[in-house]
């Protein structure tokens, strides 16, 4: 299994049917960035039901996806092209729980 320490998440959706050297020419043209210097980048579908990994191990290029068949990835939204996740963040997305929720403060005004 695949378990990458930084995963930059990109914002803007993309077509599911590209595959490593059309994701690794979209990293590098829109973010500026090598798709080999150790990160993981994710991107999803329209619909956020899909993803995609793309991560350099030392030798060569994974590309893996994850489909879900209910509810949705929680993914950023805004003008920022990319969002960094941790490990544990990362763990929560691609299971389909909200990831935000992990630092979340607790509200000010509840009570018991």
């Amino acid at each position: 299994m695949i378990r990458p320490n930084e995963v930059w998440l990109v914002v803007e959706p993309i077509d599911m049917r590209a595959g490593i050297d059309g994701l690794s020419q979209r990293i590098q043209n829109l973010l500026g960035r090598s798709p080999c210097d150790g990160s993981a980048y994710a991107l999803r579908n329209r619909r956020a039901t899909r993803l995609k990994l793309l991560i350099w191990d030392g030798t060569g290029v994974w590309l893996c996806q994850r489909h879900l068949h209910q509810g949705k990835f929680v993914w950023p939204s805004g003008v920022v092209a990319t969002v960094t996740l941790s490990a544990q963040q990362w763990n929560w997305l691609v299971t389909g729980v909200d990831w935000k929720r992990l630092n979340a403060p607790a509200p000010v005004h509840w009570r018991v």
